[in-house]
């Protein structure tokens, strides 16, 4: 409309104008990208950014003691703000530069300075593009801060994850969805079973065994003090799951209406799941339960959402429910490691399954996408198991050498009065609840 009213404007001020030939009107998302779809990414950025920093906040900080309430808040708050800025310095290029090598991606966005105006494979600007994925590098980290809360110095938290976020999390981004050699290799990753909770659930392990169990586990009183927030925090997950996962299609078409589809059922069936067996274990089923078991089927299906069906999606969030279950009691109860927020249980257990059940549900028999030319079944789980394997093996050495290097300068565990006082006060001299 307003391209009309200038025209007829610049015939009427000049007659020379009027009597040559028609002015082009450049509009300028011919050349930036459909502005439907950039729109629908820059909403998808802003419910990833919700998952992380209320989410993510209340569904730790609810599981915690009182006394570590505003020590996980700020863990979560920091990993993700130093995650933020490093992805514009040196993330995004380590991990979407021009391909090279098939490991790292080349120099050419350092600084987010020479970014395309528009990304290519996709209709939307490289800065929105940019954005999006700076989400995921942000949540990404601060997934582990509930394998190690109640015990873990501020100072080596925010450091370790600073440089896992370039060491760990930028390469797998590169090998898998930024022309790497795992992507040419075929494997698939929709929206971050492996690189997102592979990486995060593996390194929360390998963190965990290093740095030891919270004083009082197992068998002591370390029940979550405030339940309903955890419930709060699991539904604005929930909810930022749909930007999560649906503007990994990248468009505002089918594909992302699919994804979000497969998201909410998979999250629903899971957490129904989650409560029968709480049920029929314990005779109750409870709000945190509900909740685990949300967020376990939408981990299992995050590396699926897009290529497959709504019924695929329902079976796969409910072995997610039943193996992520699992998986608790066996971490805690059976090896008795101090996973403490079940993160690797959960997220990284969850991510691994989704990521190779995608290569039974990729099958058009089950309405999936269908396999690439020259790749069955057989095939694909055999590339899926490969690829989860990897990446699996990678982030714990990797994680290994960064936590120990990392601890040379700053301690990881805080001491044992410290931990007892509660990381709270005497870590931020500050308290989550004044009840006087």
């Amino acid at each position: 409309m307003l391209r009309k009213y200038a025209a007829a404007l610049l015939m009427l001020l000049s007659p020379a104008i009027a009597h040559a030939e028609p002015i082009a009107i450049i509009d300028p998302f011919a050349v930036a990208g459909n502005s439907g779809d950039t729109a629908w990414i820059l909403v998808c950025s802003a419910l990833v950014l919700l998952m992380t920093l209320p989410g993510l906040g209340l569904f730790y900080g609810g599981l915690v003691r009182a006394k570590n309430f505003l020590s996980v808040l700020l863990q979560i708050g920091a990993v993700a703000a130093v995650a933020s800025l490093l992805w514009v310095l040196v993330g995004y290029t380590l991990a979407f530069g021009m391909p090279t090598n098939g490991w790292l991606g080349a120099g050419n966005a350092w600084m987010l300075i020479r970014l395309d105006a528009v990304r290519q494979a996709t209709t939307i600007p490289e800065s929105t593009f940019a954005l999006f994925q700076m989400t995921f590098a942000a949540i990404t980290p601060a997934l582990m801060v509930g394998a190690w809360v109640d015990r873990a110095r501020f100072g080596w938290v925010v450091t370790f994850c600073a440089f896992w976020s370039l060491i760990v999390y930028a390469p797998v981004t590169h090998w898998i969805w930024g022309g790497g050699w795992l992507g040419e290799l075929g494997v698939l990753d929709f929206a971050g079973g492996i690189v997102v909770h592979t990486t995060a659930g593996v390194s929360a392990l390998a963190v965990v065994l290093l740095l030891g169990k919270r004083q009082g586990f197992p068998g002591g009183a370390l029940l979550p003090h405030a339940p309903g927030l955890t419930m709060l925090g699991a539904m604005l997950l929930w909810v930022g799951w749909f930007g999560f996962n649906g503007g990994s299609a990248l468009t505002a078409t089918d594909d992302a209406s699919t994804a979000i589809i497969n998201t909410h059922v998979a999250a629903a069936c899971a957490a129904l799941v989650w409560l029968g067996i709480e049920k029929l274990t314990f005779g109750k089923a409870t709000t945190v339960g509900f909740a685990t078991g949300a967020i376990a089927g939408l981990a299992t299906i995050t590396p699926a959402a897009g290529f497959v069906s709504p019924g695929a999606a329902v079976l796969i969030g409910a072995a997610g429910a039943v193996v992520c279950y699992g998986a608790i009691q066996l971490v805690k109860n059976k090896a008795r490691i101090d996973d403490s927020l079940d993160v690797f249980a959960v997220h990284g257990v969850g991510g691994m399954l989704g990521s190779v059940l995608l290569g039974v549900f990729l099958s058009p028999i089950f309405g999936g996408t269908g396999y690439a030319e020259g790749m069955n079944m057989l095939s694909m789980l055999g590339v899926q198991a490969f690829g989860v394997l990897l990446v699996a093996t990678f982030s714990a050495i990797a994680t290994v050498a960064i936590a120990f290097g990392v601890s040379l300068f700053i301690p990881m565990r805080v001491d044992e009065d410290s931990e007892r006082q509660g990381l709270d006060v005497s870590s931020h001299g500050e308290r989550g609840w004044e009840l006087d």
